[in-house]
């Protein structure tokens, strides 16, 4: 029992890592969505994305989570005609970020519900390690 209970939490574990990775890729697409470049004709930030893989740990014998890649979106920079701006090339074209707040949010709302669900999974598998243990408490 203390053994699943053992694999449970490293399983969790793993996957708490692997979410918590992907909200650090996600806020930072979030707080440089506005991130040009700073001279003319510059390329922006580019959205950055995550890619997750399951890894046998041979210590273990089990499947852990872990990041595969952290690599760069290849979706073209939408362009906007701002002439006055620092990168505006000489048409007065900016390249934008290619990041979409909206696909964002979604994605930090699905890296928090799977985050909290590992969570979730944690939790009780302390508590009935805590239970395991104090039932063999009372029998000694």
């Amino acid at each position: 029992m203390v053994d699943l209970l053992g694999a449970s939490l490293k399983i969790a574990s793993s996957g708490i890592q692997a979410q918590s990775a992907r909200l650090k890729v996600i806020s930072e697409n979030i707080s440089n969505a506005s991130s040009t470049g700073s001279t003319p004709g510059a390329d922006p930030f580019a959205r950055k994305t995550i890619t997750f893989e399951s890894e046998m740990s041979r210590a273990e014998g089990m499947r852990l989570t872990r990041v595969k890649n952290i690599g760069v979106d290849e979706t073209p920079f939408p362009i906007e005609h701002q002439p006055g701006h620092p990168a505006a090339d000489i048409n007065g074209n900016v390249k934008m970020p290619n990041v979409n707040i909206l696909i964002e949010t979604a994605d930090m709302r699905d890296a928090t519900r799977a985050y909290e669900a590992n969570l979730q999974v944690v939790k009780q598998s302390r508590e009935l390690l805590s239970m395991t243990l104090d039932l063999l408490k009372g029998t000694s």
